[in-house]
């Protein structure tokens, strides 16, 4: 009878057990459901003003309502985005904080001799977002109005002439440091902690030259404080029809162009990142955001966390050669 009634309390205990596990873990769907429940943090490694802080902005309100929370933009500037990148990829990977994730994002192992994350390994993508051209940019008082008057310019004084970039080892100056090879001119590099203040300062002549994003370009342009020498993509852009692309100007197949999208740090769990991905599309693709995206040059090219996985992977091979070719020494 005693190891009858044991028998019975053991089985009483473990199916007891069982239910409160019931209880206490939920099925993932439910847990996706529940996700979010609290405000979601959206880091900009780069300034207010510059274009991956334009296209963020664009996005976030119509995101905040497709998810029922609010989703705060950060801004962390810092060594070209590496302070940001940082931070985001040492939050926790619970779907609260996300980083907007740029090409200069996979040239930070060409152009650093030590980062503290593995730009492949420590983020989980979930879409790119946008696609976009760079602007060659000058001053109104610079004495050259298209490409080949501003090389002949830079030769007549040569390591005089300065140009402005959202940092080192951004694609804005990688681009500018391939122009140079290419054209054999010399100019002096001025970094700045992103595209806003670069702007500012060629806006007001301490700069003459710049080479940046074109969203946060071309208010000043229709201003006409800033004229637009050539851009920097294989094609000209329908917001500068009128501009030649620098391919079009004397160098044959130069192209760089500039993209964004948008991580979680690593291990956040699938259920998430598949939201995410399925909201931010949706938003991305609306027509109100596609037009005034198009609005700054970008362009909507949203794909898979996947197929943005082998993009990253494709841009951290493709830039250790464009490097070297520079000459730029991993500082």
């Amino acid at each position: 009878m005693v190891r009858f009634l044991i028998a019975r309390l053991s089985v009483t205990f473990s199916l007891t057990l069982v239910l409160a596990g019931l209880v206490v873990l939920p099925p993932a769907p439910v847990q996706a459901q529940a996700y979010p429940n609290r405000p979601i943090k959206m880091i900009v490694p780069h300034a207010p003003g510059g274009v991956t802080d334009v296209v963020t902005r664009i996005m976030v309100q119509p995101l905040s309502e497709a998810l029922g929370q609010s989703v705060v933009v950060e801004n962390r500037p810092g060594a070209a985005g590496l302070v940001g990148t940082e931070v985001a990829a040492k939050a926790p990977a619970d779907g609260y904080t996300l980083l907007q994730f740029v090409d200069t994002n996979t040239i930070f192992p060409s152009v650093q001799k030590q980062i503290g994350h593995d730009p492949a390994g420590s983020f989980a993508p979930i879409t790119l977002l946008v696609r976009g051209s760079h602007v060659l940019i000058a001053n109104p008082a610079v004495p050259a109005n298209n490409l080949q008057e501003l090389i002949a310019y830079a030769k007549s004084k040569p390591g005089e002439v300065a140009f402005a970039s959202p940092g080192v080892g951004s694609p804005q100056h990688l681009a500018a440091e391939i122009l140079q090879t290419s054209t054999g001119i010399k100019l002096i590099h001025v970094p700045f902690k992103g595209g806003g203040q670069a702007i500012g300062d060629v806006v007001g002549g301490h700069v003459p030259l710049g080479l940046l994003g074109m969203a946060p370009t071309l208010p000043f342009v229709r201003d006409g404080k800033l004229k637009v020498i050539a851009v920097t993509g294989a094609n000209r852009s329908p917001l500068l029809p009128n501009i030649p692309t620098v391919a079009e100007s004397g160098v044959p197949g130069f192209q760089t162009i500039q993209w964004q999208g948008v991580v979680a740090p690593a291990g956040t769990p699938e259920a998430i990142i598949a939201r995410l991905h399925a909201e931010t599309v949706k938003v991305m693709n609306s027509p109100t955001v596609v037009e005034r995206l198009k609005g700054v040059g970008m362009e909507v090219a949203t794909n898979t966390p996947a197929e943005f996985r082998a993009m990253i992977a494709d841009e951290l091979k493709r830039w250790p050669g464009v490097v070297q070719k520079a000459g730029i020494e991993p500082e």
